[in-house]
């Protein structure tokens, strides 16, 4: 049995972790309103440029002379898996899920043949990913040292997957996220990026005559990269707004742990104490009755 000194110890050191976690906790509440805000009004950007999108790519038949984003190579070979994790920890099962989510596309590409190749971007998840596929990490975008990352993180990403597509590195990109649901429930999402999906149907709207200046596919290849940058943008806002969420609740449960062990630890430091004072008097009583 852990002597009174011991116990007494350990119940400092859980209070003291526990004023942490509780520190943690209010950081990530106080930071997921604005980065949830920021997701929220990013959306309608987003949904509203797939439609633009949609009604372009509807009118045009696409050829080996369309945008190579949306034409594609011609083959489904290799394809390139974007996994976008945090920088920090502490924030539950975030970064393993979207990590995970990674890992079984992975699997199933290649028990179809597919060869698959990795873009990291944060540093968690990266040590799991290196150890099942080492040799096939083709970049780690460093987002240390970004307070948060933002459309110029997006942006940068999107030019060096544009470059790696020019160069023939791969054929297809899924990108993989956390999209942000609620406090409790973050989704790990997995999308194509490259090349863009046709939409199945252009919007209701798209029924008007509509007349394009310059033509449709001229347009389409100055918006495909803004897509792209959107898309990307989007998915490190629903990570930031995810991440938060996940922290806030992981450390809303460390503290509640936290006091359940600190109550226990007190209910076992006062039976100890209680139990050598009993002893004592036991003691003390024998000797006088010695005497």
């Amino acid at each position: 049995m852990a002597s009174l000194k011991e116990l007494k110890g350990r119940i400092n050191s859980v209070k003291s972790t526990q004023k942490i976690t509780k520190a943690k906790q209010m950081v990530a509440a106080a930071k997921l309103r604005k980065a949830q805000e920021a997701a929220e009004q990013a959306r309608p950007y987003a949904a509203r440029l797939a439609e633009v999108m949609g009604s372009l790519a509807s009118k045009i038949t696409i050829s080996e002379n369309s945008p190579k984003l949306l034409a594609g190579t011609g083959s489904d070979q290799v394809h390139l898996l974007v996994v976008a994790n945090s920088d920090k920890g502490l924030c539950g099962a975030f970064n393993s899920n979207i990590v995970k989510a990674a890992l079984i596309k992975a699997r199933k590409l290649e028990a179809e043949g597919k060869t698959v190749l990795f873009y990291l971007v944060g540093r968690k998840g990266r040590a799991v990913i290196k150890r099942e596929f080492p040799k096939q990490i083709v970049h780690e975008f460093d987002t240390t040292g970004v307070r948060e990352p933002g459309f110029n993180e997006a942006e940068q990403i999107a030019d060096e997957l544009v470059a790696l597509y020019d160069k023939g590195t791969f054929d297809i990109a899924h990108l993989f996220y956390a999209k942000f649901r609620s406090a409790l429930v973050q989704e790990p999402t997995g999308q194509q990026i490259i090349p863009v999906p046709a939409p199945t149907a252009a919007p209701a709207a798209a029924d008007a005559v509509t007349e394009y200046e310059p033509e449709e596919e001229e347009i389409l290849a100055a918006l495909l990269p803004r897509y792209l940058k959107t898309q990307i943008f989007g998915a490190l806002l629903e990570n930031a707004a995810s991440e938060q969420g996940a922290s806030m609740t992981a450390m809303d449960n460390a503290t509640r742990n936290a006091g359940d062990l600190i109550q226990k630890l007190t209910i076992q430091y006062n039976r100890s104490r209680q139990a050598a004072i009993t002893t004592e008097l036991v003691e003390i009583i024998a000797g006088a009755e010695a005497l």
